[in-house]
């Protein structure tokens, strides 16, 4: 079966350098359109197998593990741990891949992430680096509630005895991924540990937990101004898949997703919550069908 090759990339902080890890699954040709999938909050690049094995008959699929994740460094200042951050890293690794635009699908961070890069002023007849983009389960609007209950769990370093026993542990507070089989889940948990000597911790640095604690409902509505404007600003065709159960993106705000700025397609998902995992047919199929040319 295809495994994709990792590779790294420096990019700049505060404090230096750090690197970031992307995995890259090889398209058909070496010009193969580029297809970029990025993770949510606590996931990391390898969520994307499924999708990245069904859309590499046609694009060159690039997963990056967003700083603080699976095999990327870890930030010397934790305050980094931020959306802008994340797009300038992404401006880096576009720069690397070199080409002129990419296609984006984005699970929820990963969504505003390329929500963000995007929305970034251009000069005049500069086209977006992305020609079309698939946001995840997440908009402009995302419900203090959700964060709550994110964090509950977000950065709590829990040890295992085993990745099985990790996995059990992740698919009880998963339960808005909607039904999997175990050996889904399997494939999906097992690259969210790292050995610890004798035991598994996840595979991100807990303190991505710091910047995301310190969010306030008043934080919550700025950043919910900020994150509409930058979304009507947006040209590029635009996907908006939303649970139907999702806690996260409420029905209403998917609406208004596609009544303003690129007016979103929207598919939502019954039985699935905060965030549809892609890795079945029907979602995968989904995808395909707005991506392709």
């Amino acid at each position: 079966m295809t495994q994709p090759q990792l590779r790294h990339l420096n990019c700049l902080d505060a404090t230096g350098l750090h690197r970031m890890a992307y995995w890259e699954w090889a398209g058909p040709a070496a010009d193969a359109p580029v297809l970029v999938c990025v993770h949510g909050l606590s996931r990391q690049g390898r969520d994307f197998d499924a999708l990245a094995r069904a859309m590499s008959s046609h694009y060159r699929v690039i997963c990056p593990d967003v700083v603080g994740r699976g095999q990327s460094d870890w930030l010397r200042q934790p305050a980094g741990y931020q959306v802008p951050g994340y797009v300038a890293d992404m401006v880096a690794l576009l720069a690397r891949l070199d080409v002129p635009q990419v296609d984006w699908v984005g699970t929820s961070m990963g969504g505003l992430i390329g929500l963000g890069l995007a929305a970034l002023p251009r000069p005049d007849g500069v086209p977006s680096p992305i020609r079309r983009l698939v946001l995840n389960d997440v908009g402009p609007a995302i419900r203090f509630e959700a964060l709550q209950r994110i964090g509950t769990y977000l950065g709590k370093a829990p040890r295992f005895a085993s990745v099985a026993e990790g996995a059990a542990y992740l698919r009880g507070i998963s339960a808005g991924f909607g039904p999997h089989s175990d050996e889904e889940w399997v494939a999906l948990s097992t690259p969210m540990f790292a050995a610890d000597g004798d035991e598994w911790r996840l595979h991100y640095d807990p303190a991505i937990a710091l910047p995301f604690a310190a969010i306030t409902p008043e934080l919550v509505a700025a950043g919910e101004a900020a994150l509409w404007a930058a979304y009507d600003q947006l040209r590029c065709p635009t996907l908006l898949i939303r649970g139907a159960d999702s806690d996260l993106l409420t029905a209403e705000t998917a609406r208004a997703m596609t009544q303003r700025g690129p007016h979103a397609r929207l598919v939502e998902l019954p039985g699935v919550g905060h965030a549809p995992t892609l890795i079945h047919d029907d979602q995968v199929s989904i995808v395909r069908e707005f991506l392709s040319p």
